[in-house]
Formats: C-alpha cells, sequence, structure tokens
C-alpha cells in the first residue's frame, strides 16, 4: 500500500536536488519562517486561528521534516511525529516561545476544536472508504485484541510491579487501567472520580498520580509504534503494512481530485460529527464512539450515495497530508507537559510503565492474529491505542507507525476501550481493595 495521503511524505521534488518543505523550496520556506518569528518576537502575530495555525504548520513541518531525517530519531523514535510534540513541548517548556503564543495555540486547540475537526475528517474518510463487506468482518472481531490488550498490559505489570517493589493493586490501578483509560477527560478525570468515591482520597490526589502514568504511556506508546512498523517491514509477513487484515481492502476508489468535492466532504466529515454529538445526549456512550457507529451503519446498509463517500476520503487525504505535522505541535504545546514526563522518570515507575504498553501491545497483537488481523496492526490499533492519551495519542501514534488510515480503530480502541477500563475500575476497585 501506498503512503502517499498519510501524515508523512516524501518532500523531495525529482526535479530539483534540494528538499522541499511542506511543498515549498526552502529558499520561500525560509523566508515564511522568518516573517513569522518576527512577527512572534515583535508581538505582531495575529491572535485567534490566523496566527495559531500558521505557527503551528511552520513549526510543525519544519521538527518533522528534521525529525524523518536524524538517524536514530528516523529509525527508531517516531522520527518527525515523536520530534514535533516533544520539540513543541520542549519550546514552551524552557521557554523559547512566549507564553502568549502558547495561549493561543491552546486555545486553537481545545476551545477551537481544531483536534476534533480534523479526527472528523480522518474517521469518516477513512470508514467511507471501505468496502462494506470488509467493515462487517473486522467490526465483529475487534473487540477480541483489545481484551488481549486489557490483560497483557495488566499481567505484565503485576509482573514487573511486584520485582520493583509495587503491589499489584498499585501496579494496576494507579499506573494501568490510567495508561489503558482513553486519556485524560475520558479516562484520568472520570477514574479520579471514581477513586476518590472509593478509596476517599480527593480527586485532585488521584490526579496527580495519573498523570505521569499517562504522559509517560504515551511516550512509550509512539515510539513503540515506530518499532512495530519497522517490524514490519522486515518481517512482512506479520504486517498488512497499513491493511488490518487479509484480504480486506482499506483505499478509496481510485478517483479525479476535485476542489469542490473536498468542499463537499468537510460538511460530510462535521455532519457526522454533529449527530455523534447529539446522540451522546441520549446515549452515554463518547460522541466520537458514536459518530463511528452511525459512520459504520450508514456505510453497511448503503445510506451514503458514491459522490459523498468520495468526497469525504478526498477531505480526508487533504487533512492527513497537510495538517498532521500541524496538528502534532499543538498536542505539543496544548496536552504535552514535559515537566509532567521528566518528574516521573524514576526507574521502577518508567519499567512498570514499558510494562503497560508492551504487554498491551503484545496481548493485541497476539489475539489480533487468533482472529484474522495481522499483528503489527493489532498491536498498533487495539494495543497502543489503548495506551496513549486518547484522540491525541492515537494521531501520534498512527503518524509515527504511518498508518493514519486506522484511524476509525484507534478511536474504537480510546473511546469504547477507554469505556471498557473504566467499568473495571469501578469493580476492581473492591475486589482489590477488600
Amino acid at each position: 500500500m501506498s503512503h502517499a495521503n498519510d501524515a508523512t511524505t516524501e518532500f523531495v521534488n525529482p526535479r530539483h536536488s534540494l528538499p522541499r518543505i511542506a511543498g515549498m523550496p526552502l529558499t520561500a520556506f525560509g523566508l515564511l519562517t522568518a516573517v513569522l518569528v518576527t512577527a512572534i518576537y515583535t508581538d505582531n502575530l495575529p491572535a485567534g486561528m490566523i496566527g495559531g495555525l500558521l505557527v503551528m504548520m511552520v513549526f510543525g513541518e519544519l521538527l518533522g521534516f528534521v525529525g524523518d531525517r536524524l538517524p536514530i530519531v528516523r529509525s527508531y523514535l517516531g522520527g518527525g511525529a515523536i520530534l514535533a510534540i516533544f520539540g513543541a513541548a520542549a519550546l514552551m517548556y524552557f521557554p523559547v516561545l512566549p507564553d502568549a503564543v502558547g495561549e493561543n495555540i491552546t486555545t486553537f486547540m481545545q476551545g477551537g476544536d481544531f483536534l476534533n475537526f480534523y479526527i472528523a475528517a480522518l474517521i469518516t474518510g477513512s470508514i467511507l472508504g471501505m468496502d462494506s463487506d470488509s467493515l462487517v468482518k473486522i467490526g465483529t472481531r475487534y473487540f477480541v485484541p483489545i481484551i488481549g490488550a486489557v490483560l497483557g498490559a495488566a499481567l505484565l505489570a503485576g509482573l514487573i510491579g511486584t520485582l520493583v517493589g509495587f503491589t499489584i493493586a498499585d501496579a494496576v490501578l494507579v499506573i494501568t487501567l490510567p495508561i489503558l483509560g482513553g486519556g485524560m477527560g475520558a479516562g484520568a478525570v472520570p477514574m479520579s472520580q471514581i477513586y476518590e468515591q472509593m478509596l476517599g482520597q480527593p480527586a485532585s490526589y488521584y490526579i496527580s498520580l495519573l498523570v505521569p502514568a499517562l504522559a509517560l504511556g504515551n511516550v512509550f506508546a509512539i515510539v513503540f509504534a515506530s518499532l512495530l512498523a519497522k517490524l514490519g517491514e522486515r518481517y512482512p509477513s506479520l504486517s498488512g503494512d497499513g491493511q488490518i487484515m487479509p484480504g480486506v481492502k482499506i483505499e478509496e476508489r481510485q478517483q479525479s481530485l476535485s476542489l469542490a468535492s473536498m468542499g463537499t466532504g468537510v460538511m460530510v466529515a462535521l455532519g457526522f460529527y454533529i449527530g455523534g454529538q447529539v446522540l451522546a445526549d441520549l446515549i452515554p456512550l463518547h460522541p466520537y464512539a458514536l459518530m463511528i457507529i452511525v459512520v459504520a451503519l450508514f456505510k453497511i446498509l448503503g445510506l451514503v450515495p458514491q459522490s459523498l463517500a468520495d468526497a469525504a476520503t478526498q477531505w480526508y487525504g487533504f487533512v492527513a497530508r497537510n495538517w498532521t505535522f500541524a496538528l502534532l505541535f499543538g498536542i505539543g504545546v496544548a496536552y504535552t507537559d514535559l515537566g509532567t514526563v521528566i518528574e516521573a522518570l524514576t526507574p521502577a515507575y518508567v519499567m512498570i510503565v514499558f510494562a503497560v504498553v508492551a504487554g498491551a501491545a503484545l496481548g493485541a497483537g497476539l489475539l489480533g492474529k487468533l482472529v484474522g488481523f495481522y499483528p503489527i496492526e493489532s498491536a498498533i490499533t487495539a494495543g497502543l491505542c489503548m495506551a496513549n492519551m486518547g484522540g491525541t495519542g492515537d494521531v501520534a501514534v498512527l503518524s509515527a507507525a504511518r498508518r493514519m488510515r486506522l484511524m476509525p480503530f484507534a478511536q474504537i480502541s480510546s473511546r469504547l476501550g477507554g469505556a471498557l477500563i473504566l467499568l473495571i475500575s469501578g469493580l476492581g476497585l473492591p475486589l482489590l481493595f477488600n
């Protein structure tokens, strides 16, 4: 499968000897960067989307370009994806970028819903670009590797935890379940409230314990994604090269590019996203989970005309190609606290977090293989996308693995899998502490 529409693509134009960044010659990109830096440090950067998006695109593309060419980073640490995230976090932590720039980007990412805008395009385009029969085959067995991820993470974390002096309860409750819980808003925050009701300490106390596990687990998930992609290249029988199941193709039909279609694709993606929001008022599930279910049902039942499906896949391709590094940079600024990650770097803590992520990937890969999935893709989507920080982590993990087309399955892991973890937390606390 070609990765032409994935997050990172070749920047080298065969007609030129010099590389290009974001499709621009280096001189033009350098001039744009110089103008942007001047605006930042003379306090002339516009607030809102114009300033925030340009900073994210320029610095994100620059860090992505560098990361995809640094030998060790490119081969083993996630390449441009991880450098875009943690380079952005470092620029804010030290600080190199002014606080006002960080606040602008954070407002655009969170209040402006840029992350949701991006993920809506990927979910809708990916699902509508699939064959209906393939969608049914995958969906009916996908929860098996998710269960494998939970079992693998809990068992390996409990084992390593006892070896480094943690109790099994602490290794599972304080570290494993938060990592698998679907991020902060859908995982750590409600989990801390469950802990408060059952264990007595205030929710803020448990949040302080859960956040380092999430942050460090997210780092390991990104790195593991890159390593699994490399493993798939060395052992092709383990990988579908972006396809989750043998004989199942997740690719859009060949079609001519249409600017009008991409405009239609925006409306289709946002319409399904809002539909998920409306249903969330009636059904106690995350809006993303409901959106995935609705899009899948529309596709399976043949309710989406082919022209609209093609429009959604074209919009998906545009978003993934042009805004992934920008989004990763925004994630680094708005969602990644480098200080929290550094504070969590005690040897015992790191070993348990490593065990959680490794166990999740191993369990998902093994059980995924049993139900007919490629182990690499199963480990990445059902395993690592359970062990990252929800939607932001899904983008980073799939970008590092160069498998953005698997976003719907990543979101199932983060959202429905995260709901499963909350259920386990509520049921497991009395068993572990009575």
